[in-house]
């Protein structure tokens, strides 16, 4: 096991990147020294961590405001917290808006790594007792057919800008790794869900929309098919990785639960009218199908064996009770979703970080 003192959580204020800071706080026995940095865009929430702040902050736990792009900034932080572990979420992920707004996936998921890579090279030297884990995702691998699975050593086949520029990531840090021995992990996760998840993705905007009675939008048939993975389990197996994995080596985390959209919608509508008293059909007048997006992948589907076998890890959660349990997350914590959806939140930040760059 790796001894990790000061941990930099790129992105620690977004959705995985929250629930991992929580996790490692409060869920296993790390004494160390967590530090966040995040930009605060739309997706980055202070209000995720509140409890995190309250019990730990300015001991154990600090918040850096910054844009992993800035080189000069990040490597202030480096050298103010003497980092010694990097666990990189920080990117941007809807693929929606990479089709619409490729360049900001460019410049951060692209340069921002790039940027975190340099630092860690130069700040680090030759050391080996520390370590760069980059976060990236299943969609770099392209596609799947009716059959098959995604593997560690499956060529990537990115579809959309989004996947394109985690593709470009995952590519830097391995040559980082080859080309300077800088000690690096990397994980593939499926698709996540859980709490504090930004309303753009496809259950967090279901839920929110059914509470509303707005319109369902479902891409195309519906038919296409996603492995769904609970929050704190991804975060579990992260932890597992930069632990205990082999430098040099990537892992796949997955859920191992793949669902049709439309049968996913359906079901979730139920267990909303289970929660809120309605008839069990009631919701699903709302599923409305509207055009499909360019270069939308038909199905995803992880094999984690390697993750599994080598380091012990698998899912605690299955998925039937981490639903209920994030849609009752979502029921009962309106002050956060009421501060994502009014846009007060990104006034906040406004008045409360941006001063302080």
């Amino acid at each position: 096991m790796r001894k990790l003192s000061n941990i930099l959580v790129t992105g620690g204020a977004g959705f995985i990147g929250s629930n991992f800071i929580r996790y490692v706080m409060k869920n296993t026995d790390f004494t160390g020294t967590v530090i966040n940095v995040d930009n605060l865009t739309y997706a980055g929430n202070m209000h995720s961590l509140k409890d995190i702040k309250s019990e730990f902050g300015d001991k154990r736990y600090f918040f850096e405001k910054a844009d992993i792009c800035d080189k000069s900034k990040i490597e202030d932080i480096f050298k103010k917290y003497n980092i010694d572990t990097v666990v990189h979420f920080a990117a941007e992920s809807h693929v929606d808006r990479s089709i619409t707004g490729p360049e900001a996936f460019i410049k951060t998921n692209v340069f921002g790594t790039f940027t975190l890579l340099e630092v860690s090279r130069k700040f680090w030297g030759e050391r080996h007792d520390v370590l760069f884990h980059h976060v990236s995702t299943d969609e770099v691998y392209g596609s799947l057919g009716d059959t098959g699975f995604f593997y560690e050593d499956t060529p990537y086949d990115p579809r959309s800008p989004y996947s394109a520029s985690k593709a470009s990531s995952d590519h830097l840090v391995f040559s980082y790794f080859h080309t300077y021995h800088l000690p690096v992990t990397l994980s593939n996760c499926s698709n996540n869900y859980g709490p504090y998840h930004f309303p753009e993705k496809l259950i967090p905007l279901m839920i929110l929309n059914i509470l509303d009675e707005k319109p369902l939008p479902v891409y195309g048939d519906g038919k296409n098919i996603r492995d769904w993975l609970f929050v704190e389990d991804h975060n579990s197996a992260v932890w597992a990785v930069i632990n205990n994995g082999t430098t040099g080596e990537k892992y796949n985390i997955g859920g191992e639960n793949e669902w049709e959209n439309i049968t996913l919608v359906h079901y979730l509508c139920e267990r909303m009218a289970h929660f809120t008293g309605k008839d069990n059909d009631y919701y699903k007048k709302l599923i409305t199908y509207v055009k499909d997006r360019p270069g939308h992948d038909r199905r995803y589907a992880i094999n984690c064996d390697k993750l599994k076998n080598q380091l012990g890890w698998k899912q605690s959660v299955d998925f039937a009770k981490g639903l209920d349990k994030t849609i009752q997350w979502y029921l009962s914590n309106s002050d956060w979703i009421n501060t994502v959806k009014s846009g007060e939140y990104l006034k906040w930040v406004e008045n409360n970080y941006t001063a302080r760059g």
